[in-house]
């Protein structure tokens, strides 16, 4: 049986000692850098428990707007979507193609900067 803290659980701890035992103890430029590292780490966090399945539902968006094999990667997903928007096969009266941006963005938002606040707005509007 493996037992050991998960990747979350790590990262969590760290998180916990720099902003419940560093932090209080540290004044000036090295309080600013705890914050920041405190800060990274939260963003950690949410791309360890969100990032799976946005990047799954992002992938499943693209198959079926792109007509694309379900194998095919994310990576290349987004490449050909970038061309067809470039060469102007897609645009946003392509079907499906503007809730694809607005979702993908959104998402990509609440693991960069949850509290930002178009996101709020963002996410109100979708109801």
């Amino acid at each position: 049986m493996h037992d050991a803290p998960s990747t979350k659980e790590l990262v969590e701890a760290v998180k916990r000692f720099i902003d419940d035992t560093a932090s209080p103890q540290l004044t000036g430029h090295a309080a600013f850098h705890a914050r920041v590292a405190s800060n990274v780490l939260s963003t950690l966090i949410r791309e360890l428990e969100q990032r799976p399945e946005a990047e799954s539902a992002e992938r499943a968006r693209l198959v079926t707007l792109l007509g694309a094999a379900p194998d095919t990667s994310l990576e290349d997903l987004n490449r050909d979507l970038c061309k067809r928007i470039q060469s102007g096969e897609m645009d946003l009266s392509t079907d499906g193609l503007l809730d694809h941006l607005k979702t993908t963005t959104i998402a990509q938002l609440s693991i960069d900067q949850p509290r930002y606040s178009g996101l709020a707005l963002a996410l109100q509007a979708r109801g």
